[in-house]
């Protein structure tokens, strides 16, 4: 029997210069700054909604964060979780996990084990912060940069959701060919969407000015790895054999909340209008993530706030989407997987539950980076290993990711690809605009 080949190393904060280094050592301390400053900014609210109570919780919050950024920028063992919150179990066992693996040099810490184990450590302690100090212990220190980001995007969103509503007074008209031309486009725009990340640019403006429909035509050179065409037919396939019984769905496994959401909720609108779906399923955050990570509030908050928009197309978009999370054509789940440190090839074991349910879908959506590195395990991959292998096993479904690259982290590239970008541009990995959207659809 043939040995099966070691896994690579996970990325990390060791490898200096690498953007691992530059997130822990730089991102990651700036956003528990602005963390700390929103807290210190909303004093008076939660005076004025707690009295003294809301002050003193304020106070605890900010010396635990501080505390928290203070272990980290000096390179400190990571601590076991303390509070009572349902998942603390889990990481504990992780932190377990991660002290006997083989390569460990003694206790897990910032800049030696994993970046995806710490960076989502730290986002959970983050919201330890926040849920072990009642009153405050409901407040989204993330709250105000997604809404800021949905506002600033208003140009955008309006552009799409015009595009759109004017698509679908004639899509029962169109062609095969046509309908898969929009297909393409608004998979694109889902793509591009993801741009818009707040964690990425440590909480400064990344919102979409402009219409993204206009520089589709532009941007194809930037797409390194091109599936589109595999996700069509699996469509299509799907509608052809499905029966009474049975319907044809899709999951939506989401990013960022503000424009990039608005862009998800279009495609998953298209999927039905056009009956290449029967119902989308949408997956969220169940607490604050990555700081722009969409949970089920973002979610409600933003259909919301296109529904009553003083926009007529804004407003149909908004209207017609909660009459299909009504009508439970679109159904919105969150579960604590995904707010966990494991990368996806620990589902079926961790999250069994999950895993069933994604075992039902004919096609799932992985947005954004995050989605990508817990793929693919956020290891130092040869660019040319395929998207499959990267997977280590993980294949409930046919499954693709739509991701703009914001990290280490590439697979499914021709082979020389990566290393004649690598010559002609050494930061490519770093730049938020290199978009590698469609990876190759895991098929069953």
């Amino acid at each position: 029997m043939a040995a099966v080949p070691a896994l690579p190393v996970s990325l990390s904060g060791r490898f200096k210069g690498s953007f691992a280094y530059f997130t822990i050592k730089d991102r990651l301390p700036q956003i528990l700054t602005r963390v700390i400053d929103t807290l210190h900014r909303h004093k008076n609210e939660f005076f004025e909604e707690h009295g003294e109570k809301g002050v003193e919780a304020e106070k605890r919050a900010i010396s635990f964060l501080s505390k928290l950024r203070n272990e980290l920028q000096t390179d400190k063992p990571v601590t076991p979780l303390e509070d009572e919150l349902p998942d603390a179990a889990l990481w504990n066992q992780y932190l377990d996990y991660q002290r006997n693996l083989p390569n460990s040099n003694g206790e897990p810490s910032w800049f030696q084990s994993p970046w995806l184990y710490v960076e989502c450590y730290m986002y959970r302690r983050i919201h330890a912060a926040l849920a072990q100090n009642p009153p405050i212990d409901n407040f989204d220190v993330f709250k105000e940069g997604k809404a800021q980001n949905f506002f600033e995007s208003q140009e955008a969103v309006i552009a799409l959701c015009t595009y759109f509503q004017e698509l679908l007074k004639n899509i029962k008209d169109l062609d095969e060919k046509q309908l898969q031309e929009e297909l393409f486009k608004l998979l694109q725009v889902s793509l591009w969407g993801n741009k818009c990340d707040l964690s990425f640019s440590a909480g400064e403006d990344s919102s979409q000015k402009s219409s993204p429909l206009q520089s589709l035509e532009n941007m194809v050179p930037y797409i390194l790895v091109n599936d589109m065409e595999k996700v069509w037919s699996l469509l299509v396939n799907a509608k052809k054999n499905r029966t009474e019984r049975s319907n044809v769905r899709v999951d939506i496994i989401l990013d960022n909340a503000g424009f990039e959401l608005v862009s998800d909720l279009v495609l998953a609108d298209f999927l039905l209008s056009s009956k290449l779906a029967d119902e989308v399923y949408f997956h969220g955050k169940s607490i604050p993530w990555y700081v722009s990570d969409t949970t089920k509030h973002d979610f409600n908050w933003t259909i919301k706030q296109l529904g009553s928009a003083n926009h007529m197309w804004m407003s149909r978009c908004g209207i017609n989407w909660e009459g299909n999370l009504k009508k439970g054509v679109w159904v919105f789940r969150d579960h604590m997987f995904w707010t966990l440190p494991h990368d996806f090839s620990s589902t079926s074991e961790v999250a069994p539950d999950l895993y069933a349910e994604l075992q039902k879908s004919n096609l799932l959506l992985f947005k954004g980076d995050l989605n990508y590195r817990k793929l693919t395990g956020d290891r130092k991959w040869e660019y040319s290993v395929t998207f499959h292998q990267a997977l280590n096993k993980f294949h409930p479904a046919p499954l693709c990711s739509l991701r703009t690259l914001k990290s280490d982290t590439q697979v499914g590239l021709k082979p020389g690809q990566g290393e004649q970008i690598q010559a002609s541009e050494p930061d490519w990995m770093k730049f938020i605009f290199r978009g590698i959207p469609l990876l190759p659809s895991l098929m069953k």
